[in-house]
């Protein structure tokens, strides 16, 4: 047997003192009264004696502590095996991505499809980047969701200044967090940019395994680009009008992956990660040690409880 919280055992010395005051109290009266006196002089009642009492009371105050330090028997240690689909999700926080054809704009309903597939996504180990020019790693893989939901909201773009989208970035960041996997997935939330071709980042995308999941978040209509209380343009001075640039299904197409509109309704998130799963399996194994213990605490816990009514309500005492 052993101690969970082994420190509280050290509480134990205040009933130590608690019973080491009262013997003192008794003494210190015995020394006036004559035994028979003093037995005479205490006042009996129907109940326990005030010092049963007091017994009982320093008794529960000392199996709390044993219960606090919670004692524990070991049982040995179970070997748990988990297995995860390791992905990345990148976010494109271009300048396109404040244009606001989507409410409230692009990249915040990004965000809201990334929550839905993380409701979606079980035994999943994921990794999150945000790209434009260039790509930064936000998160490494993990499976604390709640992180990442922390880490996805708080992105914003008020400190990126950068302009245009570079698919091929956020390629060699999963090549570089997924190096050890065989299959590698990458799911982009994008506008697409305004490239025409993608040859190059399908190439990349076959050579090294990469199959690319691609959310489109932008309207065909498309719309202009504010930046505070002013729109943007380009250096003609003519207005910037961002859309949808669909040849980005292209490279998730022809890398193995998926493509996907976007679309108000909720969960349809889902019917990607589905397809994500279907091509993938659970090819990350984590093998944990789990040390199976017996709690013990509810023992003392009991006799404490027991012996605080025993101190607090007196029992009749049997009168011959």
């Amino acid at each position: 047997m052993r101690f969970e919280n082994i420190e509280f055992l050290a509480l134990l010395i205040i009933p130590a003192l608690l019973v080491a005051l009262l013997k003192n109290d008794t003494l210190a009266l015995a020394k006036y009264f004559a035994p028979n006196m003093l037995k005479k002089m205490q006042k009996r009642g129907s109940g326990l004696s005030k010092r049963a009492r007091v017994i009982a009371l320093v008794a529960s105050l000392s199996f709390l502590i044993v219960a606090l330090a919670r004692p524990v028997v070991d049982n040995g240690e179970i070997k748990v095996k988990s297995e995860f689909i390791d992905a990345v999700v990148a976010f494109d926080i271009s300048k396109s991505m404040q244009a606001q054809d989507i409410y409230p704009n692009r990249l915040e309903f990004a965000k809201q499809k990334f929550y839905e597939l993380l409701e979606s996504f079980k035994n999943a180990r994921i990794g999150v980047i945000g790209f434009s020019s260039r790509a930064f790693l936000i998160s490494p893989l993990t499976s604390d969701y709640s992180t990442l939901k922390y880490l996805v909201k708080n992105m914003n773009l008020d400190y990126v200044s950068l302009l245009g989208t570079d698919i091929l970035e956020p390629l060699k960041i999963t090549q570089e967090l997924l190096k050890d996997s065989k299959h590698k997935a990458l799911i982009i939330f994008s506008d697409g940019g305004d490239q025409e071709s993608f040859a190059k980042e399908i190439e990349y995308a076959k050579e090294h395994n990469i199959k690319v999941f691609v959310y489109a978040v932008a309207t065909k209509k498309g719309s202009v680009i504010k930046s505070g209380n002013q729109v943007v343009k380009d250096k003609n001075g003519d207005i910037v009008i961002t859309k949808l640039n669909s040849h980005i299904e292209e490279l998730a197409l022809q890398s193995g992956g998926a493509y996907m509109p976007y679309s108000l309704k909720k969960g349809d998130i889902k019917y990607l990660v589905e397809d994500l799963k279907s091509k993938f399996k659970a090819t990350t194994k984590e093998q944990r040690s789990i040390k199976d213990t017996k709690e013990l605490f509810y023992y003392p816990l009991m006799v404490a409880i027991l012996l605080l009514f025993v101190g607090l309500f007196s029992l009749p005492r049997r009168v011959k």
